[in-house]
C-alpha cells in the first residue's frame, strides 16, 4: 500500500463525523464534532460531562534499541466563523480598527452565499525521531501552544467591500508523553499519551459548546518504526499473546497500516478500525459522515432541494466541493456504489444452518 493510500485513510479519519447529513447547520445537526475529542482538563474535571481530556495509545513493537520511532500527532482545531455585513460598502478597509458592522446568519451576494457557523483547522504536530533506546524508562514529555486568533477576510461584491467573514480560534496547550519499555526480548511496548492542559479561568462557569471551541477534535497519531515492525493487537502472533492483552488504548483504537510486507506503520484512530484499512475504489469521495454508507448518502444529496443545496454550499468549501462532486457522478459511478463484493470464503458446515 502506497503513502498516498495511507494518507487517504488518515484524512478519512481527520474529517470522519465532520459534518453530518444534510451537511448544513440545522436542528439535527447542532452536534458537529463527534470524534476524537479532548476537552480542556479542567473543564472535564469539574463538570464530569465524561468528556475526555486525555488519550493514551499502546501498541507493540519488534525491534533492538536501534530502531528509531517516528510519531506524527493530527486533530482539528475548531474555529468560529462569522459574517458581518458592512453598514456601508468601501473601497478598501481602514488601516486601523474595523468598519462598522453587524453579524448575520447568512448573506447572498448574488449568487453567492456566506454562511456563519464553526469550521476546523488541521494541527499536525511531529515529534523527534528517537531511537527506543535513547528513552526506555522513561518519558519524553513535549508541550505546543496555539494561541488565540482573529482573521479578517474582506469580501467584495461589484468592486467593493460589503462584508466580512472573521475567523476566532481560542487558545489551546497541547502536552504529549512518550516512553518506551521492554516487554520481551526483541519486543517494546510504546505508550503515548495525548492531553489537552489549556487552562481556563471561568472553567466552572463555561457551558460545554465553549469549552469545545478550546477542544481538539479528531485526535489520532501515525508511529512509524525505522528498523522494526509493529505487531497487530487484533490478531497477535502466539508469542505475544499476553503483552498484547497488557495495552490499554483509552479512547483510541491502535491498527496496522500500510505496507503489509514491511509492518512499519500504526495508526491510532478515535474509530474503530481493522488492520489495513482501505478506501473502498468505488466511493466518489468523502462524506464526512459517522455511519458513511456511500450509496444511500449519494442519493440522499441528489434529493436535497435548491434551497437546501444552497445552505449546505454556504457551509465550506468542502461541503461545496462534495455537492458538486456528488451532482457530476455518471449514472455508471452511482451503479458502482450498488452491491459490491469484496471476497467468499467457504461456509463452515457447523454453521451452515445458523438463522
Amino acid at each position: 500500500m502506497s503513502r498516498a493510500i495511507v494518507q487517504q485513510i488518515v484524512e478519512s479519519v481527520l474529517y470522519e463525523g465532520y459534518m453530518l447529513y444534510p451537511y448544513r447547520p440545522s436542528v439535527k445537526n447542532r452536534q458537529r464534532w463527534t470524534f476524537g475529542g479532548l476537552f480542556p482538563r479542567c473543564f472535564s474535571e469539574i463538570h464530569a460531562t465524561g468528556d475526555a481530556w486525555t488519550t493514551q495509545t499502546e501498541c507493540l513493537v519488534r525491534g533492538s534499541e536501534q530502531t528509531t520511532l517516528q510519531v506524527e500527532i493530527r486533530f482539528l482545531h475548531p474555529q468560529v466563523r462569522i459574517v458581518r455585513q458592512l453598514h456601508d460598502p468601501l473601497d478598501e478597509l481602514p488601516a486601523l480598527g474595523e468598519p462598522a458592522s453587524r453579524a448575520v446568519e447568512t448573506l447572498q451576494l448574488g449568487e453567492r452565499w456566506l454562511q456563519s457557523w464553526q469550521e476546523a483547522e488541521e494541527r499536525i504536530l511531529p515529534l523527534e525521531m528517537l531511537p527506543l533506546g535513547s528513552f526506555l524508562g522513561q518519558r519524553r514529555s513535549n508541550e505546543f501552544k496555539f494561541p488565540v486568533r482573529r482573521q479578517v477576510e474582506p469580501v467584495q461584491q461589484n468592486g467593493k467591500i460589503v462584508a466580512l467573514v472573521v475567523r476566532e480560534q481560542q487558545p489551546l496547550v497541547v502536552t504529549t508523553e512518550l516512553s518506551v519499555e521492554p516487554a520481551a526480548p526483541g519486543l517494546f511496548k510504546l505508550r503515548l499519551c495525548i492531553q489537552n492542559l489549556t487552562p481556563l479561568e471561568d472553567a466552572g462557569q463555561m457551558s460545554r459548546e465553549e469549552a469545545q471551541m478550546r477542544s481538539l477534535v479528531s485526535t489520532h497519531a501515525i508511529l512509524g518504526a525505522q528498523g522494526g515492525k509493529f505487531v497487530s493487537l487484533i490478531d497477535p502472533p502466539d508469542d505475544c499473546q499476553a503483552a498484547a492483552k497488557s495495552c490499554r488504548n483509552v479512547g483510541t483504537w491502535p491498527v496496522l497500516v500500510g505496507d503489509e510486507a514491511r509492518q512499519d506503520m500504526v495508526l491510532s484512530s478515535p474509530i474503530i478500525l481493522y488492520d489495513y484499512p482501505q478506501v473502498a475504489p468505488e466511493s466518489p469521495g468523502n462524506l464526512f459522515d459517522g455511519t458513511e454508507i456511500d450509496e444511500i448518502l449519494t442519493l440522499r444529496v441528489l434529493t436535497l432541494t435548491d434551497e437546501e443545496k444552497r445552505l449546505a454550499a454556504a457551509v465550506d468549501e468542502r461541503t461545496r466541493g462534495l455537492l458538486e462532486r456528488t451532482e457530476a457522478l455518471a449514472q455508471d459511478q452511482l451503479m458502482r456504489l450498488h452491491g459490491t463484493i469484496r471476497g467468499l470464503r467457504p461456509v463452515r458446515a457447523e454453521n451452515a444452518h445458523n438463522d
